[in-house]
């Protein structure tokens, strides 16, 4: 690879000591400080008849939806969620009432002591069970050419299914948030990525105006999306809490609490049917996705929309419909997941295009290179690829370093080897960013610089990155760079810390303000402000998803290679490797840490993590029973990057941080169904999965 910023400025002394400084929103301490302890639903579906609170002692309180002193709904795309149930429950682990006061303990004992009456109602568990009952919560469509005349003119017309599971994200550090009521202001501290998102939420919900509203990001361990829209539910209970007792009230969720109440990555059912014509060739394409929402609508709309737009993957296809709804059951709310809604259809298309290939008599690799997305080829959504496109050197690096092409023809027995490929579209989807219109600023005292941006550190390297940026931009010591912490009295609204936007949009926007930076730098106090505009070949119309859904992507291919047990069906994954396109790295040990931790979520996602739900009640709710990849599931990892520069990105940067998960699934489906002689169609790939395909076939 060529020399990157990482390479070009002097590291931080890497010898220096770990204080164990780090201050999370449980470490916190403030005078008068109240615990919340939140009274949930126990069932699925039911109208709430009464609620029995025990007598109370002095110094304790009820807060419930009669306290909310604005919108009793958490904002956020579409506000369905209420902060508090008012007649009716509509997922097990919906809040109804906080009980606060002074002692954590007291607090959980008398919150375990209120009993609700419920008159219960039929859930909806499933998404058949939300198909026949028509419960949706939204549903788009979008077409390319003229699919249905080529379906009447096909040869051969190929049908199939493909299903994904419900991850849990397991971020290390629970939610957590205190609410701070001080001299008529209302201040919020939490474990969260999008600072305004929060702010926005509690005006909302506190009907307080804008200056009387602050949140302060505190250091997080952990969110993977999972702290993207969720804390402001957390964030609006615990402020109007901190307004009804004008004292400070922490809320933190345990571990059993996290995991029942927080959002999921969306449960899929991918359907299609594919147009082949008398030389096999593909001819049409259409596409049906059902993402299960859960209860509530909340983020779900926009996690679909980027699931449609992604769902033909790396691959052109000259007639396309495609179709997506979300179900409505009673279940807890699905939302942010790193991959956003692409893991489960890059899964689904990968897999088609190797059941089309055995279908024809092709080999996996040939046929689908022959469909590869190329640069100026229209996209999915009648755009056009704009950047250059490497998918191909993408694979001839990762073949040569697998051997995949030759271990394919003789794996060994038990064994199996699988390839996959996959996109991730940059920064928001559509009109996003300009809606967001993001912005960042770089303040100069003397010869140091401030960032200040509302984009979090979560432990995916973002304050390293946007320092080097600005000290090789500026020709300055990183030790002279500040990020400011984010504050919303102190930083701008950056827009949030999702869509893998914070090195490419606004590593970007910091990029041109160190540009303007140059020119006033013999001034000794100064500052410049950079707001982001998408590039001007960017068109999106929204109401008939049409035209560029993304500026530019961001391009993978992984290898898996694994052993089966042909008795138990238990995986053994021997060795995973990984090619990319991400643009420039840069910071290369950055880069290659989300690229192996996004792989090993995938692995998760692949064989690993499975989350049960029986009529609303989830099976998995600890550490014990919920498994994630350790340290003995971990491969050998290979690693290495295919060089494109963005034009628009700070030094060529694309997106990353959500591109390593996606390809990890399909590549072992295709390694698993090799070693056992099956074919996978659901992820995760668990033994007793296994087992039922592997008699089946």
């Amino acid at each position: 690879m060529s020399k990157t910023i990482s390479s070009s400025i002097p590291r931080l002394d890497a010898h220096k000591k770990i204080a164990g400084q780090a201050e999370y929103v449980g470490d916190m301490t403030m005078e008068n400080l109240l615990h919340a302890r939140t009274v949930r639903s126990s069932k699925a579906h039911a109208r709430i008849l009464n609620i029995h609170v025990p007598e109370l002692p002095a110094g304790y309180d009820v807060v419930n939806y009669k306290d909310v002193r604005g919108n009793n709904t958490m904002q956020t795309v579409v506000s369905d969620h209420p902060l508090f149930a008012e007649d009716t429950v509509n997922y097990i682990g919906q809040p109804i009432l906080l009980i606060i006061g002074p002692s954590k303990e007291k607090t959980a004992e008398l919150a375990s002591q209120v009993t609700v009456e419920y008159e219960e109602l039929p859930p909806v568990s499933t998404i058949e069970e939300a198909e026949k009952t028509k419960s949706t919560h939204v549903e788009y469509d979008y077409s390319k050419g003229d699919p249905e005349s080529a379906f009447s003119k096909a040869t051969k017309i190929i049908t199939d299914e493909y299903r994904t599971g419900q991850p849990e994200h397991l971020y290390l550090e629970t939610n957590g948030v205190i609410a701070r009521y001080e001299h008529g202001k209302v201040i919020v501290y939490g474990s969260f990525q999008c600072p305004y998102f929060v702010k926005n939420a509690v005006i909302h919900a506190t009907n307080l105006p804008e200056e009387r509203v602050r949140v302060v990001q505190t250091v997080t361990g952990g969110a993977f999306g999972g702290k993207e829209e969720f804390p402001s539910l957390l964030a609006t209970q615990a402020a109007n809490a901190a307004l009804k007792s004008q004292q400070s009230v922490r809320l933190i969720l345990d571990r059993k609490e996290d995991m029942e109440t927080s959002t999921k990555r969306h449960p899929s059912v991918m359907k299609y049917r594919v147009a082949l014509d008398e030389n096999n060739d593909i001819t049409a394409l259409e596409i049906d996705i059902t993402f299960d929402g859960g209860a509530y609508a909340t983020i779900s709309p926009v996690v679909l929309q980027r699931a449609m737009f992604t769902a033909t993957g790396v691959y052109n296809f000259p007639r396309l419909m495609v179709k997506g709804r979300v179900a409505k059951t009673n279940k807890v709310p699905s939302g942010a997941f790193r991959g956003f809604g692409s893991p489960q259809v890059l899964f689904g298309i990968e897999q088609l295009m190797n059941r089309i290939a055995g279908v024809t008599g092709n080999a996996f690799l040939p046929f689908k290179k022959h469909y590869f997305l190329e640069k100026g080829d229209t996209t999915a959504t009648g755009g056009k690829m704009w950047g250059d496109v490497k998918i191909r050197e993408v694979l001839t690096k990762i073949n040569e370093m697998s051997g995949y092409e030759n271990k394919k023809q003789s794996p060994g027995i038990n064994r199996g080897i699988g390839i996959s490929f996959f996109l991730h579209g940059c920064g928001f989807t559509g009109k996003g960013e300009v809606d967001i219109s993001g912005e960042v600023i770089l303040k100069k005292k003397g010869n140091k610089v401030s960032i200040h941006t509302s984009n979090v550190e979560m432990g995916q390297g973002a304050s390293t990155t946007l320092i080097k940026i600005v000290a090789y931009s500026l020709s300055i010591p990183e030790k002279d760079v500040d990020f400011v912490q984010q504050d919303t009295d102190s930083v701008p609204d950056s827009g949030p810390t999702v869509a893998s936007r914070t090195a490419m949009i606004i590593g970007g926007l910091i990029k041109k303000a160190c540009n303007r930076l140059l020119e006033q730098w013999h001034e000794e106090e100064t500052e410049v402000k950079e707001v982001y505009q998408h590039p001007d070949y960017v068109t999106w119309d929204n109401e008939k998803f049409q035209g560029d859904a993304y500026p530019i992507y961001s391009w993978g291919a992984n290898v898996a290679e694994v052993e089966v047990d042909s008795v138990t069906c238990e995986v053994k994954v021997e060795k995973l490797w990984g090619v990319f396109d991400i643009g420039v790295a840069l910071d290369e040990e950055i880069i290659k840490g989300q690229m192996q931790g996004g792989m090993l979520q995938g692995l998760g996602f692949a064989y690993l993590e499975k989350m049960t739900s029986d009529k609303g009640k989830l099976g998995q709710l600890n550490l014990t029973d919920y498994t994630i990849p350790t340290a003995l599931d971990v491969p050998e990892i290979d690693l290495d990057f295919v060089e494109n520069p963005y034009e628009f990105g700070p030094y060529g940067a694309k997106c990353a941080g959500e591109l390593p998960l996606s390809g990890v699934a399909p590549a072992m489906a295709e390694a698993v169904g090799q070693a056992l002689n099956i074919t996978v169609h659901e992820a995760p790939m668990t033994p007793e999965y296994l087992k039922g395909r592997y008699h089946e076939d």
